[in-house]
């Protein structure tokens, strides 16, 4: 009775087959089927590859939502050569709540020699190549998406130390620390004259300072806000601007926008932010005022991007590769299919193009066109 069962269910199963095997005897071959499966399978071979090239890849997706966190301090990393002496310039802070952020907060004013470029070739070289890198991100915004990836959480972000010819003289002056401010727009500046405090804001200490002595060329070794990730490079890092005249001001407005990252080597909390620049001689008597210096004026955005870093899962590149392989076999397939069926066309035209009638007289004068019949096995 087992046995009668067992022998049922085979028997359905077999009507269930759905991929009936042919015998190898009716299965015919031909050059044309192979050549077309070398294609297929190269093509397969070489898509594979491709395919798992992207499995292996990752791309960095954006979020946007509101920020409500308006009550923590924004943190502003500074690394900034002018071409001044330490004891003739002063660096602070002002945001619109009229809250002044002196230098001593966090800065410090490290005499270094020779401005136009203090160091080694070896530093020479690293800004360099800064500015390439940043000419490459101005026209390629898809590079952000590389250096994100890049980014480490406990890699060195230090310069090179300074090796400065102690013979020299320093003649400018490097500015270089953190400040943490309020999450209003704000006004980070350098210019003439240490700052003192004022009812109405505050003030530089500019009158004890020749005129003759003012030059605001500068380098901007590096300017970020928030927290500090190594390999981000921003967009004002290896910047270097000629002074042409004693009495210029260096503008640049800066929008920063809160930025969550994760990535498969980090997940931090920093700021992204987009600059303009803007440069121009103070000259009142042709009507362009203000004040000698460089000037940064930032605004926080009032939204915050999500950067999250995303991978193709392995169910998915299953699923593709599947696709890959039978669409390729399927459509293979067609295509020789009706490739056979268009040549047998052209050659059964060929042929009867080439047949010619056999005229057979008769005996009452007419004529038969057809063939006359094929005998058998005709007997000797």
């Amino acid at each position: 009775m087992r046995r009668l069962n067992r022998k049922k269910t085979l028997n359905l199963m077999k009507e269930l087959d759905a991929f009936p095997k042919v015998p190898a005897s009716y299965v015919e071959t031909s050059t044309s089927g192979g050549t077309v499966s070398l294609i297929a399978f190269t093509t397969i071979a070489f898509l594979t590859i491709m395919e798992f090239m992207v499995y292996r890849d990752t791309w960095m997706k954006y979020e946007y939502e509101v920020d409500k966190d308006f009550t923590s301090k924004l943190r502003i990393n500074i690394d900034i050569t002018v071409a001044m002496r330490c004891q003739y310039v002063g660096a602070d802070v002002l945001d619109l709540a009229e809250t002044m952020v002196a230098s001593a907060d966090g800065l410090i004013y490290e005499p270094v020699i020779i401005f136009s470029f203090t160091t080694k070739c070896f530093c020479t070289s690293i800004f360099r190549m800064l500015q390439l890198i940043q000419n490459r991100l101005q026209e390629e915004h898809s590079l952000q998406d590389v250096i994100f990836k890049s980014a480490f959480k406990s890699a060195s972000t230090a310069l090179p130390p300074r090796e400065d010819n102690s013979l020299q003289s320093p003649d400018a002056c490097r500015i270089h620390g953190h400040l943490y401010v309020n999450k209003v727009a704000g006004n980070f500046h350098i210019t003439v004259g240490k700052a003192i405090p004022h009812p109405r804001g505050h003030a530089h200490l500019a009158a004890l300072v020749s005129h003759e002595s003012y030059n605001f060329s500068h380098r901007i070794d590096h300017l970020s806000f928030g927290e500090l990730i190594p390999g981000i490079i921003n967009p004002l890092d290896g910047t270097e601007k000629i002074a042409s005249d004693h009495n210029q001001m260096f503008q640049y407005f800066i929008t920063v926008v809160p930025t969550k990252l994760h990535t498969y080597k980090i997940s931090a909390e920093t700021h992204q932010f987009s600059v303009t620049e803007r440069e121009r001689v103070i000259n009142h008597a042709a009507g362009s005022h203000g004040v000698s210096g460089i000037f940064m004026k930032y605004d926080i955005s009032s939204l915050m991007v999500t950067v999250t870093e995303e991978h193709m899962p392995f169910w998915q590149f299953l699923v593709r590769l599947c696709g890959i392989i039978g669409g390729i076999f399927s459509t293979t397939g067609i295509l020789h299919g009706f490739g056979r069926f268009v040549a047998e066309v052209i050659f059964c035209r060929f042929r009867l193009g080439s047949y010619r009638s056999t005229s057979v007289p008769l005996p009452d004068g007419h004529t038969n066109n057809h063939l006359p019949p094929t005998p058998a096995n005709s007997s000797g």
